[in-house]
């Protein structure tokens, strides 16, 4: 096999299985009514130093459009998961952290997600998981 085939090969199974496994998450985090993409917010929400990333900075961060995650924030404001407010620094710019209902949501939904995650990764080892996420990481 070619390289340039090998290398078609890795990114369309790579496409396929995250469109996959996005759509098994978000069936299995519903319960907590969130999908996979929200889950995503509150996990780098939760982990960012400052914990106020902004829009920009978080849309980058998931690989989306400003505005894509401004339409994505919207309900996650108005059910009480996040609170977005204006920099201090500059006005012009929106920030966004967990509410005390988002961090807990968090913590109930990571229980699932742990649980996820192990049940769709059983059939690699232990060492198999960590290679694979060291390769990932390098594409990424």
């Amino acid at each position: 096999m070619s390289q340039q085939s090998i290398s078609s090969l890795v990114i369309t199974q790579n496409a396929l299985l995250a469109t996959r496994l996005a759509r098994k998450m978000t069936n299995r985090l519903s319960v907590h009514g969130i999908s996979l993409t929200e889950y995503l917010v509150m996990d780098y929400l939760s982990q960012t130093a400052h914990g106020e990333p902004s829009r920009i900075e978080l849309a980058e961060h998931l690989g989306m459009s400003a505005s894509g995650v401004t339409r994505l924030l919207a309900p996650m404001e108005k059910t009480g998961i996040i609170e977005t407010f204006k920099n201090p620094r500059d006005s012009r710019q929106s920030l966004v952290k967990l509410s005390a209902t988002g961090h807990k949501l968090f913590a109930e939904a990571s229980v699932s997600f742990g649980h996820i995650s192990s049940d769709l990764t059983d059939k690699l080892s232990q060492s198999q998981q960590t290679k694979l996420v060291e390769l990932l990481g390098r594409l990424l």
